[in-house]
């Protein structure tokens, strides 16, 4: 090799290493000012909640050489998802992790993911939500006065009660079953033969033990770390919804940001998504075992069951079509076609 052409080699390498230590390092030339970024969230620090928001704060000190500070309040500590909501959109706090089933209520798109057995599993989930059918539905916060960067994974809900194992759909009749304060929830399981209560999580405990409910229905994570198992013996693996979080920033504060500080911000938003993702899916894993290993009763509903129950809420299905938008319903629909090998 001629000096020459070593000498260009050695100057490609120095480009490409120049390159990619710009990218790991925006911070050193990029327009990034200090920031500190109030981001609240409604789990305990030691939730998966936490260790992802950790994740996400320590990406965001190193993208940005330390200047820009998130200062993590977990515990509910700022208030419930629709009080942060608003203190995003009002400006008065900058981010937040919480419940699309929450955002129904600023943008209707957020219903879609509230549909009973939209999924079958995660790689369909995690295709539909970080691909276009997601993007469209984050992107209707921006009007707003939110900006959705990603989504994180709550996870698929079951079904537990007090009175006797759900095998089959006629078990649900006349269990009364604490939902979320969201109509999808709510007419779902009252098609499929439930007395649905719409009651706070923060009431519910306390609902079960009384016996003012007989039951609930909640990711595994959530059934264990809230000792559900105490006052419930029976687990029905129902997987009859889906349910994400969103990371979201305020758009008064992300508009102020520059380009360069954004970016930072949605660097450190994917990665934390991966992370949380991988470590809420593993701790389920733990987590159904714990509950069986605590003495929780434990079946699976059959495909053959499930499937009655999916035609026993095409109503509720044409009436969330209807309110997220037959467009966005049917490429919703299209997209689950072809990620399960349908033309």
């Amino acid at each position: 090799m001629s000096f020459k052409t070593r000498r260009n080699t050695l100057a490609a390498a120095v480009a490409l290493a120049a390159v990619a230590l710009s990218a790991a390092l925006p911070a050193q030339a990029a327009d990034i000012k200090p920031r500190l970024i109030r981001f609240g969230y409604g789990l305990a620090e030691n939730s998966n909640q936490g260790r992802a928001v950790k994740v996400f704060a320590d990406e965001v000190a190193k993208l940005s050489g330390g200047k820009m500070k998130v200062r993590a309040i977990g515990g509910a500590a700022l208030g419930p998802d629709t009080q942060m909501q608003q203190a995003l959109i009002g400006g008065a706090q900058e981010m937040m992790v919480g419940s699309t089933a929450t955002l129904v209520g600023i943008a209707k798109e957020m219903a879609l993911w509230d549909t009973p057995f939209l999924v079958n599993n995660v790689r369909e989930a995690d295709a539909l939500l970080d691909g276009p059918v997601g993007d469209k539905v984050r992107g209707k916060l921006t009007d707003k006065g939110l900006v959705g960067l990603v989504y994180w994974e709550n996870g698929f809900r079951n079904l537990t009660n007090s009175k006797h194992a759900v095998n089959k759909l006629e078990d649900l009749d006349g269990i009364k079953l604490r939902v979320m304060q969201n109509n999808v929830f709510l007419d779902s399981f009252k098609q499929l033969g439930a007395n649905a209560v719409p009651l706070p999580y923060s009431e519910l405990f306390s609902a079960l033990e009384t016996k003012a409910v007989d039951g609930q229905e909640n990711p595994y994570n959530t059934i264990l770390s809230a000792k559900f198992y105490e006052v419930q013996k029976y687990l029905t693996v129902t997987n009859h919804v889906y349910s994400p979080w969103i990371v979201t920033v305020s758009k008064k504060f992300w508009d102020g940001l520059s380009k360069d500080e954004q970016a930072v911000l949605q660097q450190a938003a994917v990665k934390s998504r991966d992370f949380e993702r991988k470590d809420t899916r593993e701790e389920a894993a733990k987590a159904l075992a714990e509950l069986k290993a605590k003495g929780m009763a434990v079946n699976e509903l059959s495909p053959a069951e499930t499937a009655r129950m999916r035609d026993k809420l095409t109503r509720v299905n044409a009436g969330v079509a209807t309110q997220v938008g037959m467009d966005l319903w049917t490429e919703t629909q299209g997209q689950l076609a072809k990620l399960r090998g349908g033309k």
